[in-house]
């Protein structure tokens, strides 16, 4: 049983900075994308970033560039996600999700996630 954990959302200012995390639990996760997407209310869900497991190596969707940062600890079985400059149009419920496959190009942000947290509220006030 695969569970993941999102903590570390709150409230902050804009132009503030936040990190949050995702525990991961349940099995091995070698070969796996990890992604982030937020939903505001009233839109729809929007991809953030992914990172995959074995590599390290990382996605960041276009709108977040250069503000968010999203990386993996194999140890920690952890997955951050780093939001600076944060703005009030960034305020939304953050969730942590894994695919069970390496996703490249596009397909990071089109493809189906397998598992997904409860979510973690993030509030930025003007």
């Amino acid at each position: 049983q695969v569970q993941l954990v999102e903590y570390g959302g709150g409230l902050v200012q804009a132009g503030g900075s936040l990190r949050l995390s995702c525990a991961v639990s349940g099995r091995t996760f070698s070969g796996y994308t990890m992604g982030w997407f937020r939903q505001a209310p009233g839109k729809e869900r929007e991809f953030v970033a992914a990172v995959r497991w074995n590599s390290g190596s990382t996605y960041v969707g276009d709108p977040m560039k250069g503000r968010f940062t999203i990386s993996r600890d194999n140890a920690k079985k952890t997955v951050y996600l780093i939001l600076n400059s944060l703005k009030p149009e960034d305020t939304a419920v953050y969730y942590c999700a894994a695919a069970r496959q390496e996703f490249y190009g596009s397909d990071t942000y089109t493809r189906q996630y397998d598992y997904w947290g409860q979510g973690t509220q993030v509030t930025v006030s003007s």
